[in-house]
C-alpha cells in the first residue's frame, strides 16, 4: 500500500496536542493530590466515640462540614498540627443541643478555598484537556482528510498501486483456466477502453466470482489487478457495516470518490454476502437497517459511477450467490458471474506444480499421481497440501520431499492425526481390524468408490479407531443409480462384517450408518430413483458452495412414509449385498483381518494383491 508523507504542519499540530494533554493532565493532578500531601494527618474516628467524647466532655471545639465533622480535644493547643478528630456525620438534630449542654465551642467548617492557583488551574485544565482529546481523535486521521475520530464513515479499504501488492499474474492462478478467461477480456477492458468503447460497447461495471471456498477467488482478482497494472482497492463486505447507523452508507460512498480519482481501477469486495443479501419486506419500519442502506448505496453507486467517463471496475466474491439481492444481479450492476469451482485433475496438476516449484522435491515424486489421489481438492487444500509434506520431510531431517510424505499429508487431510496415544484392547483392536477390512472386500468390487490404498487399525482423528482409504482413479461427475448402491453396500461392509464374525454389532458403525442413510436420502427425495415415488425432487438444495445443505419441503403424511419405506429398503437391500460378498470371500476376510492384526497397515501392492482375490456373489433381492 503506498505510504503518503505526513504533512508538517500537521505533524506540528500534533504534536503541540499532545504536549498541551500532558501539561492538562499533570495540572490537574498537582490540584487534587497536592493539597492532601501538606494537609494535617486526621485521625478518623466513629460518630459514637464523638458522641461518647462531648458527654465525658473531653471535647473543646468542633467544625461541622457536609461531608466530616472534625473536633479537638481539651488541653491541645489549637495550632499544632496533627491533633485534629475527623468522624462521618449522622443525621442528627439533637447534635447542636448536646454540644451547647456540654460547653462545647463549635461552628460550620470554612470553605476550602483554593487561592489563585486553583483558580488559575481550573480554567486553564478545561481547554487543555478539550485540546488534548481532539488531537487524541485525530492521531489516526490521514493526510489533508478529517481528522481521526471523524473518519468514522471513510472507507476502509487497503489501496494497491502498480509494483506493490499487484504483482500476482495470471500465471500464477491454475485450475481456473475458464475463469481466467473471462477476466482477460476484463483486463483488455481496462487496457484498451477506446477499442471496444468507439464501437459502441459498453464496458462491464460488475464481475461476481462465486465458488467453494478455498478456490482462488481473491487470487483471481489479484491478479486481474496486476495484469491490468491499475490501482487495486480491495475490502471485505463486513468492512462497511458498524454499528452507527449511516456509517456503511457512508464508507461506500467515500470509496468509490476515491476509485473515480484513481481511474481506471479495480474495487474488489471480498464476501459479498456480508451486505448484499436478499432485502425483506416485512420487516419494522419497512427493514431499513443499516445493512440495507448500505445496499442500496452500493447498488446507486454501480448505477452512476461511470457515467463521468470513468473506468471503475468492481470484482465481488461470494460462495453464497442464492442469498444476495436480484437487483446486484440484474444486467447493468454485476454484469457477469463467473464460477470459480474445485480444478479437475489437470487443473490440480497445474497447481501442484506451483506450489512445489517452492519446495525441494524428490525426483520419485510422481504429481501426477498426487492430483489423481486428491479428488475434490480446492487450491487452498492443495497448497496446504504441499506444506504439509514439507513440514513432515523436515521433521524426519531429510532434505527432500518424498512420496511417502505426500502419501501422510494426504491421509491427514482426509482422516485426521494418527492417536498413538490412543491405545485398543485385544477384543477392541481384533473387532477393528475385521470391520476394516470388511469394507475394504466390499469396496474392492466398487470401482466408482475408487481405488483401495490403504487399511489401517491405526486410530486417526477425534473417532476413527480405524480406516479403509479409498482414492479415486479419476474425476467422476456422474454416477449411477447401481454405482450408489455399491457406494452403500461398502459403507455397511464393516457391520456385516461384525455380524458376520463376532455374531453382535458395535457402535463402531455409527458414522457409516448415517453416510449410508443420507445416500439413500438422496436418492429418493433428490435424484427420484425410486420405483415407487417416481422421478420427483423432495427436497431443494441450498449453499451448494458450502456443503449443499438441503431443505426438506412440505410434503403429506402419506408421502413421507413412502420416502421412509423407500429408505429403508435402499439400505437393507445393500446390506443384504454386504453380507452375501463377505460370506462368499469369509476365508479371505479372516486371513486379511489377522495380517492386519499383525501389522496393523496394508497398503501398496501387497494389498492390491490380496483384494483381487475377491469374488463376487449373487443377491437375490
Amino acid at each position: 500500500m503506498a505510504v503518503k508523507k505526513e504533512d508538517p504542519k500537521r505533524s506540528r499540530a500534533r504534536l503541540i496536542g499532545n504536549v498541551l494533554l500532558l501539561i492538562g493532565a499533570g495540572l490537574l493532578i498537582i490540584n487534587i493530590f497536592l493539597p492532601n500531601l501538606f494537609a494535617p494527618p486526621v485521625a478518623r474516628v466513629p460518630y459514637s466515640l464523638f458522641v461518647h467524647e462531648i458527654e465525658e466532655g473531653h471535647v473543646a471545639r468542633v467544625y461541622i462540614g457536609q461531608d466530616q465533622i472534625t473536633y479537638q480535644l481539651k488541653g491541645v493547643t489549637p495550632d499544632i498540627l496533627g491533633d485534629v478528630i475527623s468522624t462521618t456525620p449522622i443525621f442528627d438534630l439533637n447534635l447542636p443541643e448536646r454540644l451547647e449542654k456540654s460547653g462545647v465551642e463549635f461552628a460550620a467548617a470554612p470553605v476550602q478555598k483554593s487561592g489563585w492557583f486553583g483558580t488559575l488551574l481550573s480554567w486553564v485544565i478545561p481547554p487543555l484537556i478539550f485540546v488534548g482529546i481532539f488531537q487524541l481523535f485525530s492521531r489516526n486521521g490521514g493526510g489533508g482528510g478529517a481528522p481521526g475520530g471523524l473518519q468514522i464513515g471513510k472507507s476502509k479499504a487497503k489501496v494497491y498501486v502498480e509494483g506493490e501488492a499487484t504483482k500476482t499474474m495470471f500465471t500464477d492462478v491454475a485450475g481456473v483456466d475458464e475463469a481466467k478467461l473471462e477476466l482477460q477480456e476484463i483486463v483488455q477492458f481496462l487496457k484498451t477502453p477506446e477499442k471496444y468503447t468507439k464501437i459502441g460497447a459498453r464496458i462491464p461495471k460488475g464481475v461476481l466470482l462465486v465458488g467453494p471456498p478455498g478456490t482462488g477467488k481473491t487470487l483471481l482478482a489479484k491478479a486481474v489487478a496486476g495484469e491490468a497494472g491499475v490501482p487495486f482497492f480491495s475490502i471485505s463486505g463486513s468492512e462497511f457495516v458498524e454499528l452507527f447507523v449511516g456509517v456503511g452508507s457512508s464508507r461506500v460512498r467515500d470509496l468509490f470518490e476515491q476509485a473515480k480519482k484513481q481511474s481506471p481501477c479495480i474495487i474488489f469486495i471480498d464476501e459479498l454476502d456480508a451486505i448484499g443479501k436478499a432485502r425483506s419486506s416485512g420487516g419494522m419500519y419497512g427493514g431499513n437497517d443499516e445493512r440495507e442502506q448500505t445496499l442500496n448505496q452500493l447498488l446507486t453507486e454501480m448505477d452512476g459511477f461511470g457515467v463521468d467517463g470513468t473506468t471503475v471496475i468492481v470484482l465481488a466474491a461470494t460462495n453464497r450467490p442464492e442469498t444476495l439481492d436480484q437487483a446486484l444481479l440484474r444486467p447493468g450492476r454485476f454484469d457477469r458471474q463467473v464460477l470459480v469451482d474445485r480444478p479437475d485433475k489437470s487443473g490440480r496438476l497445474e497447481i501442484l506444480k506451483i506450489h512445489a516449484a517452492k519446495v525441494t522435491l524428490d525426483k520419485s515424486v510422481d504429481l501426477e499421481t498426487i492430483a489423481t489421489r486428491t479428488s475434490g481438492f480446492a487450491g487452498a487444500d492443495l497448497a496446504n497440501l504441499v506444506n504439509e509434506a514439507a513440514l513432515l520431510a523436515a521433521r524426519a531431517g531429510r532434505e527432500t520431499v518424498l512420496l511417502e510424505d505426500f502419501a501422510e499429508a494426504v491421509e491427514r487431510v482426509v482422516a485426521g492425526l494418527e492417536k498413538k496415544s490412543r491405545v485398543l484392547n485385544e477384543n477392541e483392536k481384533r473387532i477393528v481390524a475385521y470391520h476394516e477390512v470388511g469394507h475394504a472386500l466390499v469396496g474392492a468390487l466398487n470401482s466408482s468408490s475408487g481405488k483401495v490404498e490403504k487399511i489401517s487399525i491405526v486410530p486417526r482423528g477425534m473417532a476413527a479407531l480405524g480406516y479403509t482409504l479409498q482414492l479415486p482413479t479419476e474425476d467422476r461427475f456422474l454416477l449411477s443409480k447401481e454405482e450408489i448402491e455399491a457406494q452403500i453396500a461398502t459403507l455397511l461392509g464393516g457391520r456385516s462384517a461384525e455380524e458376520i464374525i463376532f455374531g453382535s454389532i458395535t457402535t463402531g458403525a455409527s458414522n457409516d450408518l448415517q453416510r449410508a442413510t443420507d445416500l439413500a436420502d438422496k436418492m429418493v427425495t433428490s435424484y427420484g430413483m425410486s420405483k415407487v415415488l417416481g422421478p420427483l425432487a423432495y427436497q431443494k438444495q441450498q449453499n451448494q458452495f458450502l456443503g449443499g445443505m438441503e431443505m426438506a419441503r412440505n410434503v403429506s403424511p402419506a408421502t413421507s412414509e413412502a420416502i421412509d419405506k423407500e429408505i429403508k429398503s435402499i439400505v437393507e437391500n445393500a446390506h443384504a449385498k454386504a453380507l452375501a460378498i463377505l460370506n462368499a470371500n469369509r476365508d479371505l476376510l479372516e486371513s486379511i483381518s489377522e495380517k492386519l492384526l499383525e501389522t496393523e497397515v496394508i497398503e501398496g501392492d501387497f494389498l492390491t494383491g490380496l483384494l483381487s482375490q475377491v469374488k463376487p456373489a449373487e443377491v437375490n433381492v
